[in-house]
């Protein structure tokens, strides 16, 4: 291989290393928006169910159950480093299929004490929140956030996104007061407004999961963490901006002069 065709290899790798950083930004950018969008859905989803039946205004519907479907699962809840000193424990969730109207709508996941005296052919009353089913003759039947399917991604992720979201509310911050003509903050400068912000979001996170496991649920819970977050680094990056400005007046010529005034 003479030398020109080593040099056309070598500028031909480093241009297809250029051309792959754009492609794999925007991929990145294309699944955030549809994690946060996805994350958006079921918080307001939840949100307006608990809102709903706060302050009774679910659509209420005559409703014929036509098949109730038992799911069981069983175990053991731990136990000794033996492992033979667990309790055993049977769970019994329920799939609930009712015609209303002329459709047909199901409910998953329903518990047995919401189950308990339904049978299959009885005539209820549906409480219907945007055609979805939430009550049944009263009684509870949403199964709102649970750790399984897309739910449990959004757990898993939501340090992502709320990490992401700070990230990007710092770099609208940054961008606005540079556009006024105040101070212009590079990346690394904002680094530690994010920092900061990022793991006051984490601690909020453990904080309401802790009260998730005595029964507090709040339905909302994505946006909490995300306030507290962006609210955090939002302070850290005026004191960035501050000193910044500092900097880039001491810098200038008759500086420390305009400081000392």
């Amino acid at each position: 291989m003479t030398q020109k065709q080593t040099g056309d290899t070598r500028s031909g790798a480093r241009g297809l290393r250029a051309a792959r950083g754009p492609v794999v930004r925007w991929a990145f950018r294309l699944v955030m928006a549809a994690l946060i969008l996805l994350l958006a859905m079921r918080t307001y989803e939840e949100t307006g169910v608990a809102y709903a039946q706060s302050n009774g205004t679910l659509h209420t519907a005559g409703a014929t159950i036509t098949k109730l479907t038992s799911h069981t699962t069983s175990g053991t809840d731990g136990g000794g480093q033996d492992g033979g000193s667990g309790d055993w424990f049977v769970t019994t969730k329920y799939t609930i299929e009712l015609r209303v109207g002329s459709e047909t709508k199901a409910v998953h996941g329903v518990p047995d004490d919401s189950v308990r005296d339904l049978r299959e052919g009885q005539r209820v009353q549906a409480g219907l929140w945007h055609g979805r089913v939430v009550e049944i003759d009263g009684r509870d039947v949403w199964r709102g956030w649970y750790p399984e399917g897309w739910d449990l991604a959004l757990f898993v992720l939501d340090p992502l996104i709320t990490g992401y979201l700070i990230a990007v509310a710092l770099a609208a911050v940054a961008y606005l007061a540079g556009r006024d003509g105040r101070v212009r903050l590079e990346r690394r400068e904002r680094a530690g407004s994010w920092g900061f912000g990022f793991l006051v979001a984490i601690a909020v996170c453990f904080a309401l999961m802790g009260c998730a496991a005595f029964g507090n649920t709040v339905v909302y819970w994505p946006l909490v963490p995300l306030a507290a977050g962006t609210a955090a680094a939002l302070v850290g990056l005026r004191g960035a901006l501050r000193r910044a400005r500092a900097a880039r007046v001491a810098d200038s010529p008759g500086g420390s002069v305009s400081a000392q005034a």
